[in-house]
């Protein structure tokens, strides 16, 4: 490609994280988008062209397309930014959530290869990633997370045959549990990023609204050995993610009513993330909350966000995206 822009492929655009990435990317002056021929979505030497010729490969693909675009590659030039699952927990890859420490940046920026994280893995690792470092929670704690998300979550199958283009209804009724067999995809790359020993508990739903998540862990505080307060972990909170544009610790007094409830959608079309500590100090109780936008932080805003860092781009920017 001949131009003094970083150029950027996407491969598997059609899908619902490839338009959302280009429709947060298109309109930037800084950066060249190249598409394959729509009529030659499905020759590989095209492909294989594409991926060759670009700084960096986003790859929107299933786990074993993102794996056979890997092997395409004869560029050492060209780097990846794979949304997959295929390589979240792989070796020689970087994961890519900028806040996960301070040097996690860094490391995106230097890497050949990054992985973008998963939408629930990426909220349940911002919170339990500070606590377990400090030391609040146990390593091998036994940790339950529950979490739920609009039916994009789901992917372009679910969203077809929510709206009614896909012939049988894969959503028969406002709310889906899913995962039963307690072995949900994002829990390899949860247990590792939040440095846990323990495999924790994950039990998703989908929802009958387009996009929007919640991702809650209930603490009983009396059973952590420092037995810390709501207090405590808030202040290990505000400190992790001090001065972070995109990551927002609520104030605890603003959690404390008995009547709060949180409405999933809130930050639908940002790139923002608000962390949550619900608490009940007499019963010695916490729920830690994350809310984001499952497309947004949780997956084309954050892969939005990981092109900048990748190429040493200011990502100061919102890459918000207007429903």
């Amino acid at each position: 490609m001949m131009s003094n822009k970083p150029c950027i492929y996407i491969d598997g655009e059609a899908g619902t994280t490839g338009l959302q990435i280009r429709a947060r990317l298109q309109h930037r002056s800084d950066l060249e988008l190249v598409s394959i021929d729509p009529a030659k979505r499905k020759d590989e030497l095209e492909r294989k062209r594409l991926l060759n010729s670009v700084d960096i490969a986003v790859l929107c693909l299933h786990d074993n397309l993102a794996k056979e675009a890997i092997a395409m590659l004869e560029n050492p030039a060209v780097r990846v930014l794979d949304a997959s699952t295929a390589h979240r927990v792989a070796d020689n890859w970087a994961y890519g959530f900028p806040e996960l420490t301070a040097q996690q940046s860094e490391l995106i920026r230097e890497a050949r290869f990054v992985a973008n994280p998963g939408c629930y893995a990426q909220n349940a690792i911002a919170l339990l990633r500070p606590l377990v470092n400090a030391g609040v929670i146990p390593a091998d704690y036994p940790l339950s997370i529950q979490g739920v998300q609009g039916y994009s979550g789901g992917g372009r199958q679910l969203i077809d045959a929510v709206e009614g283009k896909g012939g049988e209804h894969h959503l028969a009724g406002a709310y889906r549990a899913y995962a039963l067999s307690l072995n949900h995809k994002h829990l390899p790359e949860i247990t590792k990023y939040s440095q846990l020993e323990t495999e924790p508990i994950f039990t998703p739903a989908v929802g009958k609204w387009f996009k929007g998540m919640l991702v809650q862990i209930p603490l009983h505080l009396k059973n952590l050995p420092k037995r810390p307060n709501a207090s405590d972990l808030q202040h290990i909170l505000e400190a992790h993610y001090a001065g972070q544009p995109f990551i927002k610790v609520l104030p605890l007094e603003e959690n404390a009513g008995a009547t709060s409830i949180l409405d999933p959608e809130t930050l639908n079309g940002s790139n923002q993330m608000e962390l949550m500590i619900f608490a009940h100090p007499q019963k010695q109780q916490v729920l830690l909350v994350a809310r984001a936008d499952n497309l947004g932080k949780g997956a084309s805003g954050a892969a939005a966000q990981n092109l900048d860092v990748m190429l040493g781009l200011e990502t100061n920017q919102d890459y918000a995206l207007d429903d």
